[in-house]
């Protein structure tokens, strides 16, 4: 067994505007912090943790930086396009979406899926957030 094997994970995103950021996770994601200090806000969804932290750096937001696993993607995407969240179009060879999801195949084979649904947006800081739905 390997020395991190039984860890857990936890994310950190940069925010340029905490205020900013906390109104975008609230109104877009329906997310509250579960715990804040002075230039951060810890979050809680299922049993991870994530965590937006104040920064003066500039968030790349060219990869995806955190993502949701959700059972029903569509379903999200529709809400969240409801309340004003933009998704990236992706063209690629491997992968292009299709109404604002892409079909992934492959993804995730220890899962017991035989790929993934994704979909991809920014947050109000620029990170690079996405939602996938295992394809079972």
């Amino acid at each position: 067994m390997g020395i991190l094997d039984g860890a857990g994970v936890a994310t950190r995103l940069p925010a340029q505007d905490l205020h900013r950021a906390r109104r975008f996770y609230a109104e877009k994601l329906d997310l509250e912090p579960i715990d804040e200090r002075p230039g951060g806000l810890l979050y809680r969804c299922g049993d991870a943790d994530f965590a937006l932290f104040e920064s003066a750096g500039a968030s790349p937001g060219t990869f995806t930086q955190m993502a949701f696993e959700v059972d029903d993607l569509r379903a999200v995407v529709d809400e969240l396009e409801r309340r004003g969240v933009v998704f990236e179009d992706v063209d690629l060879p491997a992968m292009r979406t299709v109404d604002g999801i892409a079909e992934i195949q492959g993804n995730y084979p220890t899962k017991l899926a035989t790929g993934e649904y994704g979909a991809w947006f920014h947050d109000s800081e620029g990170n690079l957030l996405g939602i996938g739905q295992p394809i079972r």
